[in-house]
């Protein structure tokens, strides 16, 4: 009988969904399990390979978790608002919601192709106003807590898009979405308060089950420091105040820098003798982006400022000040000290522009490079600190800032607030009015959802305003306050404002009246397992924490953390080693692979395919060796014989891999637990037959990674209801050691002979029996033996001279 896979493959995917067999129930009693996938952006070219891993892996969890009887919520839904549809919509004169309609379908039409155990009851969009009202109605709490504000900022500006991008979106100076190129601009933008929590966000991932790099990424990302603000004087009488995490330092400061945006700049114009060489340095350093200004491999730029001076407070000398790009006004203070003695930019900048250098922690060769390696050692040339070791510095430098009022100890955050506005027309309305009078005012809760109006031009301004701005029956309305005339706010929140709670609205999507009931909140919370991409740590994993810690806080949800573990996949690349995409030619389209071998195939291929955590290369010649196994399990039902036990030659074997896959379903080695798989079949197929026991046994454990095909042969067996609602099989550790085990004998550490010998068998016994082999024999023959090795179930090693 031949392996009809696109007959079985539908029959079950229809079965499954008239049949609600991966629905969640509504039993709060029972024991949970909440797994959950980064929800996709429904793109027009759909899925490619890349996808199905992160879905597949944690598809088996899940469906394993069923089978160890747990109650399982796995959602799956869309982050449907974007750039790119309002793009393509543009392009080609359509609607986005259309856009997106259509896109959702062709993406729901590939994950219910692949068997993914989707529950497709809860399934959520972004861009429908029942969950966009819950999305508004968060902003507006945080807008009620002061963590909500606007305020005029330079701000990031893709030049293509038309759009401002928060500095997580900006990738070595580009556009993440587009790739084009990002300028600064000064516009009124919307924020989110989330250095609020910057503390927090780094201190709650101590008791998280993260995987290391995504914690690392997110702690570096924070950037907390600790060190002081220390106040410098000036010539002109303002005081400049400078963060830094080595106030020990201060007696290495031979110059300052200012960020050319500075405030002070402005305020010196009639002080500074060179202000026209300034002003051109400024505007030349406005054109460029934070990474092309901080790049550590780019040539040192600046201009001094003649007719200013800074201040040391520890020694009362005055130093230069100079404006250089590569310091920020938006980090800090807009200002840093300069210690090019143990600072290898410091030090290049110094050298760029003949300033002194001196050395302040003793140990390097300052004529040749910084000292940079200075977190210990003796202080020199630091005044009352020579002598102190750097830790002493450290204490006796912090209390004299504050004993003198030059200074107090700082903690300081690498991790700005987050922009929330877009000027375009794709995203959630911001529920805030602007009335002259009262100022900003959010719109009455009972008026949520604001929906989004029907418009027909979709192009933003010219300079940057939204197309919603040109909807003026829209945008003028009464003010909630007063009364009086006001507008509606006609920029939209960003894609990463409805992906930073959808988490929570699983629990209870149909909910009208809250964003879940606490009774699911309760149940559900936190998730589980999540698992996404390590491209998403910075953005919507952080953002999403710091939602799910302020919705904690005002007693919405039970949990201070959205998620219990988080792991991260590899990406799958093309043939040729490279990164998919449609430019090179080289994306894979699932579409083809399921049509040529099926979805068990392309599941049992992906996750067989290397290390979950690692990229891999797509081989099409290598997923013919997938089908052929899965043909050969198939072939199986030809050869089923009575009998509802293990065979004695088999016991041993089955309870292994009962064992072996249990452990590598929860630990995403889904490669080895498929190859333990492969070779339990190939000890069956050479004993000519399977007892229904040990098929029953094979077809739960290969269920989580072939669904389909295991679902079948259970019906064709005639087993009762579906592989799904079973129990997973369970392994006695006794069982799983070997009675026999075959021992290699080594004559000076060369493998003479193998022979089979009692699992338990003793030193002594396991020594006489090797010497009784006959090449073993012959290579002692007429030499003394000096030593001898036994390594139990492994080998017998023998010198002799």
């Amino acid at each position: 009988m031949k392996y009809d896979f696109k007959a079985i493959e539908g029959k079950w995917q229809k079965t499954w969904a008239d049949e609600h067999t991966f629905a969640a129930k509504q039993d709060f009693t029972l024991p949970k399990f909440y797994a959950l996938v980064e929800f996709p952006y429904p793109s027009a070219q759909g899925l490619h390979v890349g996808h199905p891993r992160s879905y597949t892996a944690l598809d088996i969890v899940a469906r394993k978790k069923r089978l160890d009887g747990y109650n399982v919520l796995y959602p799956m839904g869309w982050d449907a608002f974007g750039l790119p549809t309002e793009n393509f919509a543009m392009k080609n004169h359509i609607h986005p919601e259309i856009v997106t309609k259509n896109n959702v379908a062709r993406f729901k039409s590939q994950l219910q192709a692949l068997g993914l155990s989707f529950d497709w009851d809860r399934e959520i969009n972004t861009t429908d106003p029942s969950y966009y009202k819950w999305t508004q109605w968060i902003f507006l709490q945080l807008y009620k807590k002061g963590l909500a504000y606007k305020k005029e900022m330079s701000v990031n500006w893709c030049t293509s898009c038309k759009v401002v991008l928060a500095n997580e979106e900006v990738v070595n100076g580009t556009c993440e979405r587009c790739h084009g190129e990002v300028v600064h601009k000064v516009k009124s933008q919307w924020m989110l308060k989330i250095t609020e929590y910057a503390d927090r966000l780094i201190d709650d991932l101590d008791g998280l089950n993260f995987i290391e790099r995504v914690t690392t990424q997110q702690k570096n990302w924070i950037g907390r420091s600790h060190g002081a603000e220390v106040t410098f004087g000036t010539t002109q009488g303002d005081d400049m105040v400078v963060y830094t995490t080595r106030p020990d330092t201060l007696f290495g400061v031979t110059y300052m820098v200012m960020a050319p945006e500075h405030k002070f700049i402005d305020k010196w114009a009639d002080k500074i003798t060179n202000f026209d060489a300034v002003s051109a340095y400024r505007k030349e350093a406005a054109a460029k982006s934070d990474f092309e200004r901080t790049e550590l491999a780019k040539d040192k730029t600046g201009v001094c400022l003649e007719g200013v001076k800074a201040i040391n407070p520890v020694n009362g000398a005055e130093i230069p000040i100079f404006i250089s790009d590569y310091v920020l006004a938006t980090y800090g203070t807009g200002a840093i000290m300069a210690v090019p003695g143990h600072d290898q930019r410091d030090y290049d900048f110094a050298k760029a522009f003949n300033l002194p250098i001196i050395e302040v922690v003793a140990g390097g060769d300052i004529e040749k490079e910084a000292f940079t390696d200075c977190a210990t050692g003796m202080m020199v040339n630091s005044g009352f600190l020579t002598g102190k070791t750097v830790d002493e510095a450290k204490e006796a430098i912090a209390a004299w800032l504050v004993e003198n009022g030059k200074g107090v100890k700082k903690t300081n955050f690498k991790l700005r607030d987050w922009v929330f506005s877009r000027q375009r027309y794709w995203g959630e309305p911001i529920p805030m009015v602007y009335c002259e009078k009262c100022g900003w005012q959010p719109i009455p809760e009972s008026e949520l959802p604001l929906r989004l109006p029907e418009i027909a031009d979709f192009e933003p301004g010219e300079d940057g305003e939204s197309p919603l701005a040109k909807m003026t029956e829209w945008v003028n309305i009464s003010c909630p306050c007063c009364g009086g005339s006001a507008k509606r706010e006609t920029d939209t929140m960003p894609q990463w404002a409805g992906s930073s709670w959808y988490f929570l609205r699983y629990c209870d999507p149909h909910n009208d009246d809250a964003i879940a009931s606490p009774e699911a909140l309760q149940y559900w919370c936190p998730v589980d397992w999540y698992n996404g991409g390590m491209e998403h740590t910075t953005l919507h994993l952080l953002y999403s924490r710091f939602w799910h810690k302020f919705l904690y806080d005002i007693g919405v949800v039970p949990t201070l953390e959205p998620y219990a573990k988080r792991t991260s996949h590899g990406m799958i690349l093309g043939e040729d080693g490279i990164k998919m995409s449609k430019s090179r030619g080289n994306v894979v389209n699932p579409d083809d692979v399921i049509n040529e071998y099926g979805a068990d195939t392309m599941r049992i291929y992906e996750m067989f395919i290397g290390d979950f955590e690692k990229t891999a290369p797509w081989n099409t010649s290598s997923i013919k060796g997938s089908k052929r196994f899965l043909e050969r399990v198939y072939d199986l039902s030809a050869i089923v014989v009575p009998g509802d036990e293990y065979r004695k030659e088999l016991e041993t074997a089955f309870h292994k891999t009962i064992k072996k896959v249990s452990d590598d379903i929860v630990t995403l080695k889904m490669n080895t637990a498929i190859a333990t798989l492969m070779s339990l079949l190939n000890d069956i197929l050479a004993t000519g037959s399977i007892t229904r026991g040990e098929y029953r046994t094979y077809l739960l454990l290969l269920n989580p990674f072939a669904p389909h095909l295991t679902e079948e042969l259970w019906q064709m067996a005639g087993f009762k209801g579906q592989v799904a609602h079973q129990k997973w099989p369970t392994y006695e550790e006794e069982k799983c050691k070997e009675d026999t085990v075959e021992l290699a004998v080594q004559v000076n550490g060369k493998v003479r002979a193998r022979f089979t010998a009692a699992a338990d068998i003793s030193k002594d016994d396991a020594l006489a029996q090797a010497k009784e082999q006959e090449s073993v024999k012959a290579s002692l023959e007429g030499k003394q033996i000096v030593k001898e090795i036994y390594v139990p179930g492994k080998l017998v090693n023998i010198a002799a001279k």
